[in-house]
């Protein structure tokens, strides 16, 4: 009895790491960052001449931004070069 027991769990096991994964979500774009995708790797100086309909957070290569999230807020990240190199929502 326990050697068949054994034996089904050997079998049925390994049949757990065979369920696919959830799709990832799409990120939403409440903040239209799509839109902007066109800035990156520009420099972030073409900031300084924009204006923007939606909250703003511009951050710095090793700075420190807190966790909250904002779906409305638009982000826009800089590498050590000041480069842009991402623009999202959050």
């Amino acid at each position: 009895m326990k050697a068949s027991l054994f034996a089904l769990l050997a079998l049925i096991m390994p049949l757990g790491a065979c369920v696919a994964p959830p799709p990832e979500q799409p990120e939403p774009d409440d903040c239209r960052a799509s839109e902007l995708q066109d800035l990156v790797g520009q420099p972030g100086a073409v900031l300084n001449g924009m204006r923007f309909s939606q909250v703003l957070r511009v951050i710095q290569y090793g700075m420190a931004v807190t966790m909250d999230y904002n779906p409305a807020r638009l982000n826009i990240s800089l590498d050590q070069q000041e480069r842009i190199e991402r623009v999202s929502c959050g």
